[in-house]
């Protein structure tokens, strides 16, 4: 059975009572009836809660376990991905990813967080929250794309980078800066995608792009709510409160012009319906590359430039 979040319970409710109907023995008339009943029940519930959902509501939704990955995005989306492996440096980090990718014939670098399917792979990937050496890699994969004149997609989906001891004593905030600005000086254009959590600078470093995109049910914000609500009220269960003041709703991000555009996602979430937020993505990748077709690299560059520069300036009191 699917999984249900906390503010689900309505539905799981409901889902339980078709599954029963459905392991009975009788096929008669009344029971298909009774079936149907129960999933229009279930679809306009379904509705009915995804219609207005709260920051923190939002929050959980682009936290479930279910919610579609970077290796299942990369490989719906693209027909063919060839996977880069390390920074050239000290190591490979698995909680980023990063390669050559095409759509038809049409060439791509792709980068992106990945936190893993199940715990063997959460544990590998460190949960999605890179170290150094991810970030190296990620620049030597902006790189690669500005030599060989590749478009860059990357997904972003971190908690936020890895605050240990160890990835601080390898230099994180130097590499999560050095990772900015690498990718601001790309050649090529960049069209970032947040796909779940956009946590801090450990997610800046990978969503500097031309366009950024969110999905509808995605957050981004410069901490989480339980930290922020943590260092505020000195207790996370203040995490409602904090989510609701930090403004980390695609919506939110939409208005203050620090996103582009909303990706709307299939009702009830993205890990609904897997296939069609990837055709979706996909449909996206394709309509932005063709507009930045033709563009010299000086424009690529300075529009990039500016976007950052100018994010915020509207809400200035003179």
């Amino acid at each position: 059975m699917q999984n249900f979040l906390d503010f689900e319970k309505p539905l799981l409710e409901i889902r339980t009572k078709i599954e029963e109907l459905r392991h009975l023995k009788d096929t008669s008339e009344n029971i298909a009836n009774e079936l149907t009943v129960l999933q229009d029940k279930f679809d306009k519930k379904l509705d009915e809660i995804y219609e207005n959902l709260t920051p923190i509501q939002k929050v959980k939704v682009c936290r479930h376990q279910d919610r579609p990955k970077f290796d299942e995005i990369v490989n719906t989306i693209f027909d063919k991905f060839e996977v880069i492996c390390g920074d050239r440096r000290y190591s490979d980090d698995a909680s980023i990813k990063g390669g050559l990718a095409k759509i038809e014939n049409k060439k791509f670098l792709v980068v992106g967080n990945d936190k893993g399917i199940d715990i063997d792979t959460r544990v590998k990937n460190n949960f999605g929250m890179a170290k150094p050496e991810g970030y190296r890699k990620a620049q030597r994969l902006f790189n690669l794309a500005s030599k060989f004149k590749l478009p860059v997609v990357t997904f972003i989906d971190t908690p936020g980078a890895f605050p240990g001891v160890e990835a601080e004593d390898r230099g994180q905030s130097e590499a999560i800066a050095s990772s900015i600005r690498c990718s601001i000086n790309v050649e090529t254009p960049i069209f970032s995608f947040i796909i779940g959590e956009g946590g801090s600078g450990g997610a800046v470093a990978l969503a500097t792009g031309n366009k950024v995109f969110m999905l509808e049910h995605a957050i981004y914000s410069v901490i989480s709510p339980e930290g922020c609500a943590s260092i505020l009220w000195r207790s996370a269960n203040e995490s409602e409160k904090a989510a609701e003041s930090l403004k980390l709703t695609a919506q939110d991000l939409l208005e203050l012009e620090v996103i582009d555009e909303i990706i709307k996602e299939p009702r009830g979430g993205a890990h609904r319906d897997v296939s069609g937020i990837c055709n979706q993505i996909k449909e996206c990748i394709l309509r932005i590359n063709n507009q930045f077709d033709g563009v010299s690299s000086d424009k690529i560059i300075s529009q990039r430039e500016e976007k950052y520069l100018c994010i915020g300036k509207k809400f200035l009191v003179n």
